[in-house]
C-alpha cells in the first residue's frame, strides 16, 4: 500500500528534500521516472506534445547509456531531466557509499543537479551527504502507475483526487507502468488545462 497523497507531517524530516514547488503561478510538475524505454518514452513525449506540455524526466543512468538518442529527444522536446541512480539502487538497503557511489556515476551521464532515489527510499544520513551534490527531489502525488492491480481510471483518480498547483506529480515511463500511464496522463493533462494550470518542468 501506498498513500497517493504524501502527508505534510511526512515531509517534516527530511528537510534537505523538494516535496511542492511554489504555487503562485498555477503550476503543476509532472514527473517520470525509470526510463528512457524505446517503447515508452517516445510515447509520452507526444502526449505532451499534444497539450503543450512540459515535464521533468528522472532517467537511470544505465537506460541513458542505452539509449542515449531517447534521453537527446527528451531535452531536445523542451522538457528537464534528472537522474534516479545508475541501477535503481534502494536507499534502505544499500550500503551508504555503494548508493553514492551509484549515485555519483549515474550524474556523470545525466548533466543535472537533480537527483530523485528510486522508490522514494533514503536515509538522512544519506539525503545529507548528497543534498550537498544535487537538489533532491521528492514528491507530493503518486500515481500508482507502476500498480499493476489498478487499471488507468483508479491511477487516475490517485492523481486528480488531490491534485494542487505546485504539486510535484510521479509518472513512470516504464513498460510495467504504460497500461496505466496512457489512460491517465491525456486525463490529467486535460484536467491541468480545463482549470486553467499549467503543466511545467522543474528548474534544473
Amino acid at each position: 500500500m501506498y498513500p497517493k497523497r504524501v502527508p505534510a507531517p511526512l515531509r517534516l524530516p527530511f528537510g534537505t528534500m523538494t516535496w511542492r514547488m511554489p504555487s503562485a503561478t498555477k503550476e503543476v510538475f509532472l514527473t517520470f521516472d525509470d526510463g528512457p524505454t524505446p517503447e515508452v518514452t517516445h510515447a509520452v513525449l507526444d502526449i505532451l506534445d499534444e497539450y503543450g506540455a512540459k515535464a521533468t524526466f528522472f532517467g537511470i543512468g544505465k537506460n541513458v547509456d542505452e539509449h542515449p538518442e531517447i534521453w537527446r529527444a527528451v531535452q531536445d522536446r523542451g522538457h528537464s531531466i534528472g537522474h534516479h541512480s545508475y541501477t535503481h539502487v534502494n536507499g534502505w538497503k544499500t550500503d551508504r557509499m555503494e548508493y553514492i557511489d551509484d549515485v555519483h556515476k549515474a550524474a556523470k551521464v545525466i548533466k543535472s543537479r537533480l537527483f530523485r532515489p528510486p522508490y522514494g527510499r533514503i536515509s538522512p544520513r544519506k539525503a545529507k551527504a548528497l543534498s550537498k551534490h544535487y537538489k533532491i527531489i521528492m514528491w507530493t502525488v503518486l500515481s500508482g502507475d507502476f500498480d499493476i492491480n489498478i487499471d488507468g481510471e483508479q491511477c487516475t483518480d490517485n492523481v486528480l483526487s488531490s491534485l494542487k498547483p505546485g504539486d510535484i506529480v510521479v509518472f513512470h515511463d516504464s513498460v510495467k507502468a504504460w497500461p496505466r500511464l496512457k489512460e491517465a496522463l491525456p486525463k490529467v493533462l486535460e484536467y491541468i488545462e480545463k482549470k486553467g494550470w499549467k503543466a511545467d518542468k522543474l528548474p534544473q
